[in-house]
């Protein structure tokens, strides 16, 4: 089977099965795990921000990150395809109290400044007042669009003028850097906090982290024990982690293998391919995307339905480009 259903299934290398373990560990949430404690270290240098919290996953990240800005009853702005909106069960709603405001960033995913003025809500005794605005990047619903450093910069200097903090929902930030060919300090140096996946493209088994200034990871912290994410001797996957901080250039093999496979299916009768700009590769489908999905998986190639006639394909580390090209042929012949 290729699988192309999302970054996520990587498998961890033999290297990271080996760093588990051998792994230094201790009590994290007594703080006293040695490997998460380099971990933390490690991610916030490489994001310029003061400190870094290590936390189960991605989306527990940014729900943590909604919690500590925004208080209950504010409006949370964002973009109306975004995950934190999309795809976390209302978490914003459900966890903190914090009423979404969605704006239409485009075919980019994108918040204009104007689009961040436009939307904000100044407290008084009939409006709840805006909280926070978050941001996405690369926009996984927009098909992986990787946002320049100034649009994230524009955006944000607009919520600030306004007093608002900005969170970016960075799952895939190394991706846009990486297609940006800038440093990853450079792509968040913007944000108030970040949340990076290191278990999609880098390759870790699980994990992601939340970034910002000291005082919001200590907030942060109490919050992840209030959610179920105070792990106990979490060097164990936190080591792997580390290694996956490796991966962060070989993410232009996939960028490129993604650009060979919308080359390949574009070719094909009855489907319409949106250009990567990363990772990830949207296609239109004249039938229905689950029929279609059901035929390629006869002949091993496996995609994800993202709508009624729209499949989306992922490349990562443990797909080839041999992989990508006999995927290409292999949708072929059931076409």
């Amino acid at each position: 089977m290729i699988d192309l259903r999302s970054d996520t299934v990587t498998r961890p290398s033999d290297a990271m099965r080996e760093a588990a373990r051998d792994a230094a560990v201790g009590d994290d949430v007594h703080r006293g795990d040695p490997t998460v404690a380099e971990l933390e270290t490690r991610v916030a240098d490489l994001l310029g921000k003061e400190a870094a919290l290590y936390v189960p996953s991605g989306t527990m990240g940014n729900q943590i990150a909604v919690r500590v800005h925004a208080d209950r009853g504010e409006e949370l702005v964002c973009e109306r395809e975004c995950h934190i909106y999309k795809w976390e069960l209302a978490g914003a709603a459900q966890l903190s109290g914090v009423q979404p405001r969605t704006v239409d960033g485009g075919a980019r995913g994108a918040l204009t400044p104007g689009a961040v003025r436009e939307a904000y809500v100044a407290p008084s005794s009939h409006r709840p007042g805006t909280g926070l605005v978050a941001l996405e990047n690369t926009h996984n619903s927009r098909g992986g669009v990787a946002l320049a450093p100034g649009e994230l910069d524009a955006a944000a200097e607009a919520a600030h003028d306004l007093g608002v903090p900005v969170h970016l929902d960075g799952a895939r930030v190394a991706n846009a850097a990486v297609a940006h060919d800038v440093p990853l300090d450079r792509m968040v140096r913007e944000m108030d906090s970040v949340m990076a996946c290191l278990s999609k493209g880098l390759g870790a088994p699980v994990g992601s982290m939340l970034a910002g200034d000291a005082e919001f990871v200590e907030r942060a912290r109490r919050v992840r024990k209030l959610l179920g994410g105070g792990m106990r001797q979490a060097g164990v996957i936190a080591a792997p982690g580390l290694l996956a901080l490796e991966n962060v250039d070989r993410l232009a093999q996939d960028h490129e293998n993604a650009r060979v496979l919308a080359d390949g299916l574009r070719d094909l009768s009855g489907l319409s391919v949106q250009s990567p700009e990363t990772n990830i590769v949207l296609v239109r489908t004249e039938e229905p995307a689950s029929a279609f999905i059901d035929r390629i998986a006869e002949v091993d190639v496996a995609a994800s339905e993202f709508g009624e006639h729209t499949v989306r394909f992922v490349t990562h580390l443990d797909v080839s480009r041999e992989d990508v090209e006999t995927a290409v042929e292999r949708v072929e012949s059931v076409r």
